[in-house]
């Protein structure tokens, strides 16, 4: 009867699972390849500040407020009230595909527009559309994950190696290692690319999530049909 009574979640989530292209490993790994070269961009070109990693913001905020320089401590406290922001709007709506377009549009806005406005207004805008995104896509397959960092993707790694034995385990290992090279190599193609590019090197995370948003449309079309 227990075992009855607990087989329909599981069949569920599979269903939902196999049914839902924006949790597929592409999707996930597109994003968090994006997520990797927009850290590498904004460090670069944008003095100092990450739009989308918000730990390190943290970091260099209370490293700022200790020492008195509020200026300074001010650039990096505005992308992360603006990351906050674009969080809530993407939980309220509940519009992923939305929300991923919404962020083209700001990277794309960004890159054309960042010679002509400062770089505190170009920074909040990248924070906010990459919020929109990262905030929407939270899951793949049936793990949880996160686009724009890698400590919180590691770990998930070493715990489903560590605490589940079964193949299952072993494929969720699996997708947060790869998640996180995808990151690793994100931020090494970012740098690469920002130093020589410029605002011009934001095409790049602007096709990877155009990519991603073509195979949720594509999948889920195929799907309908099906």
């Amino acid at each position: 009867m227990a075992m009855q009574a607990a087989s329909p979640e599981p069949a569920a989530e599979l269903r939902a699972t196999a049914f839902a292209p924006e949790r597929s490993l592409p999707v996930a790994a597109l994003l968090t390849l994006s997520g990797g070269f927009i850290d590498a961009f904004t460090w670069l070109s944008l003095g100092g500040v990450f739009a989308s990693s918000q730990t390190g913001n943290v970091v260099f905020l209370g490293i700022d407020v200790f020492s008195g320089q509020w200026q300074s401590a001010a650039h990096h406290l505005l992308p992360f009230a603006v990351f906050l922001l674009g969080a809530w709007v993407a939980i309220r709506i509940q519009a992923p595909l939305r929300c991923l377009m919404a962020q083209i549009v700001c990277l794309a806005v960004v890159m054309l527009l960042v010679h002509r406005i400062s770089e505190p207004l170009a920074i909040l805008g990248i924070s906010f559309g990459v919020a929109l995104q990262s905030a929407s896509f939270r899951r793949v397959e049936r793990w949880n994950y996160l686009s724009v960092t890698v400590t919180g993707n590691m770990l998930r790694a070493i715990d489903q190696f560590v605490s589940v034995t079964d193949r299952d385990g072993s494929r969720g290992g699996v997708v947060m290692l790869v998640l996180c090279l995808m990151f690793l190599c994100g931020a090494a193609i970012g740098g690469f690319a920002t130093t020589r590019l410029g605002a011009a090197s934001l095409a790049v995370p602007i096709a990877l999530s155009a990519c991603a948003l073509l195979w949720c449309r594509l999948n889920r079309t195929d799907h309908d049909h099906g």
